[in-house]
């Protein structure tokens, strides 16, 4: 195991990784006190070597490393990419390319929702992994030879996960399935939520539109907030807090200094000012410029009924492919499909999910096909 902590041997490892098909590639990370994940280690290898590179040794430029990450000579290989990503992301602006998730190739393959690492491995190479070192402070320094090994067998193992879950992504002819998913890891919007949608984090407590404005409008400026102090989100000001002003709509001091969530004084702070200023610029918007607050939709009578239907073809269907319900379809997207059928804009009557999932479902729907329960099983029947 190789401890990277001058740019010169990071430059230098980062040549030699450019020479291999793929490398493995984890992070070890804090942000219970930040809103930005602070990075503490990070953790390649390629089919020859192990190393770790300690990103706050003194004096250190990651620049060879993001070159790494955004060679497409490369493939880069994660396992439960998005928060390591998202981190990349932030420090270099740029998505590493080519991706391959393991966790979300071994839901193509069969093994469940969302399976841990540990087990995937043991599964996959018979190996086990220590956690004992899992709840370790990785900003803290001299880290031991203990915790060191533990990062660096993230990446080690990973290697032959990556094999085993290539090779049979290849024998079923999934490879396009993957790749559809690897786009939508690849994709930059996914790493950049905009300060205006914020708000969409938040459980939608309102019921009027312009409780839905002012959430808005205040979601937006904490989330600016959080962002310029690298704060947590609820350092800067709680959820609560964000739902009360939404109903109360507070216009001045005394009105702020008034709510239940806030702590005493806070309406005449720097921040209270400019909550202030977010609930009356809501205000000032006239009724007809309000959002609408978006509501559960009706669904016909019998919708329910046909849901229950597309949920038992999409057991059978997880069975007979080996592939997890969740990569299919959701359930908000059944609801979709049992309303309108064909006219349904879901990812199941997309691709290769409407290969395996969509056709047949569309099928049961019209009366073309039905469920039948017969030696023990339930088995989908053409009808006529």
């Amino acid at each position: 195991m190789r401890l990277i902590t001058t740019t010169a041997e990071l430059a230098e490892t980062c040549r030699s990784f450019a020479k291999f098909e793929f490398v493995t590639v984890d992070t070890e990370f804090i942000r219970e006190t930040t809103f930005w994940p602070e990075l503490c280690l990070i953790q390649m290898a390629s089919p020859d070597e192990g190393v770790i590179v300690d990103p706050l040794a003194g004096g250190i430029d990651l620049t060879p490393l993001f070159e790494l990450m955004a060679d497409s000579s490369v493939l880069k290989v994660f396992h439960a990419a998005r928060q390591d990503i998202e981190i990349l992301y932030k420090l270099a602006g740029q998505v590493p390319e080519p991706l391959f998730d393991t966790q979300i190739a071994a839901m193509v393959c069969g093994f469940g929702e969302s399976i841990a690492y540990d087990q995937l491995v043991a599964r996959l190479t018979e190996a086990r992994i220590d956690k004992t070192s899992r709840f370790t402070d990785w900003r803290r320094r001299p880290l031991t030879e203990k915790q060191l090994d533990y990062a660096l067998a993230d990446v080690t193992h990973l290697r032959d996960v990556y094999r085993a879950l290539a090779a049979q992504i290849e024998a079923s002819g999934r490879k396009s399935w993957l790749d559809e998913e690897m786009a939508l890891l690849a994709n930059p919007d996914t790493y950049d939520l905009h300060p205006d949608e914020a708000w969409t984090r938040l459980k939608l407590r309102v019921r009027k539109p312009i409780e839905l404005q002012v959430m808005k409008e205040v979601a937006a400026w904490r989330e600016r907030e959080a962002r310029d102090a690298d704060k947590p989100r609820g350092r800067i000001l709680k959820d609560e807090a964000i739902y009360e002003i939404a109903q109360q709509q507070p216009r001045d001091e005394q009105a702020l200094s008034r709510l239940r969530t806030l702590s005493k004084g806070f309406e005449r702070s720097a921040a209270g000012r400019e909550i202030i200023a977010a609930v009356n610029r809501a205000l000032a918007l006239p009724k007809s410029e309000l959002p609408p607050v978006p509501r559960p939709q009706a669904l016909p009578e019998g919708t329910a009924a046909a849901v229950e239907f597309l949920k038992v073809l999409l057991k059978i269907v997880v069975e007979e492919e080996g592939v997890a319900a969740k990569l299919i379809t959701s359930s908000s997207d059944l609801e979709q499909l049992a309303w309108k059928g064909e006219e349904a804009e879901v990812a199941a009557l997309t691709g290769w999910r409407r290969e395996i999932f969509g056709e047949r479902a569309l099928e049961l729907l019209s009366g073309k096909a039905g469920l039948v329960y017969r030696n023990r099983r339930v088995e989908v029947l053409p009808i006529g």
